[in-house]
């Protein structure tokens, strides 16, 4: 149901080579490369710069792949209509989400849903920020969870709620029972901090940058895991998050989460995306609701504690 020159021109806008297109689709480079150039005839535009190191697409390339790509989303949801999958029985669910959500609140909150829906199969990509935008303009998944500091243009916002940077550390720590916190007050402790393409690292350095503060991790991390558990054998270490990253391993781990009065670290919510414009399944439109009816009452449970 896809041309050869339209699958060959996905194949190599993919993966950025002829060879490796070659790779993927087992048909010869030479043959990639004549059903390119029968495409770009019959557009009578070039797809694609094509330079030493491979080939990237032109702004025509990038209008014409978007279109492709939105046009096969549209078939399958079709495909799957016809078939009877439109119920929600077995089918896959594609879902993006930054690191520290795949920590611990997004498993969770899949095993719950699915322990009332366990026809429904879940494939999860973890990325950047800039990355999950990406996959949710181009319709390469369903749905998407992340922090974010903005609206993201092509991006639907299905719910949004407050995810403040908060303080983790042990609830031994000297600064555990402290009474207002502030960003000088770590300058003892060892900090281990995401990496500077978080949003949360991002805000932490700006408001440690108007308050004046040198910071100096001695750890850091683009996954949170290892931060968690440098955290755990580390009793005087101090690492940042929102309470949405750790909404059960806190009190379990015997951590404290403590905030900082500062209105930079205030400026991130917790989002769940969607394409903008694109039919949805009978499964994604169900899991949409179940994360509208647990989150908000996750928001309220978690922040009180979290920020006492």
């Amino acid at each position: 149901m896809i041309s050869h020159e339209v699958r060959s021109f996905l194949a190599v806008a993919d993966s950025g080579s002829l060879s490796a297109a070659s790779d993927k689709l087992f048909v010869a480079a030479s043959a990639i490369s004549r059903q390119i150039q029968r495409l770009e005839q019959q557009m009578g535009v070039p797809l694609f710069t094509r330079h030493a190191r491979g080939m990237q697409l032109t702004e025509a390339g990038e209008i014409f792949a978007h279109h492709v790509r939105k046009n096969l989303l549209d078939m399958e949801f079709a495909l799957a209509e016809i078939k009877g999958l439109k119920a929600v029985r077995r089918t896959l669910m594609r879902i993006a989400c930054t690191d520290g959500l795949a920590f611990s609140l997004l498993p969770r909150l899949i095993a719950g849903f699915r322990a009332v829906n366990p026809g429904v199969l879940f494939d999860v990509t973890v990325a950047g920020t800039q990355g999950v935008a990406a996959l949710v303009r181009n319709g390469e998944c369903d749905l998407a969870l992340q922090f974010s500091l903005h609206a993201e243009p092509g991006v639907e916002v299905a719910g949004s709620w407050p995810a403040p940077v908060l303080l983790v550390m042990h609830e031994r720590h000297p600064l555990a029972q402290a009474a207002g916190i502030t960003l000088a007050d770590l300058s003892p402790y060892p900090l281990a901090l995401p990496q500077q393409n978080t949003t949360v690292r991002q805000l932490f350095d700006l408001a440690c940058h108007m308050s004046g503060y040198l910071t100096e991790p001695v750890l850091t991390c683009d996954n949170f895991s290892t931060l968690f558990h440098f955290l755990r054998h580390t009793p005087l270490a101090v690492t940042i998050c929102s309470a949405f990253t750790l909404p059960e391993e806190a009190e379990r781990e015997g951590l404290r989460l403590r905030s900082v009065g500062i209105e930079q670290l205030s400026q991130r919510t917790l989002q769940l995306q969607r394409p903008s414009g694109r039919p949805r399944s009978a499964a994604v439109q169900h899991f949409t609701d179940y994360l509208l009816t647990q989150l908000p009452a996750l928001a309220a449970s978690l922040h009180p504690r979290g920020q006492a």
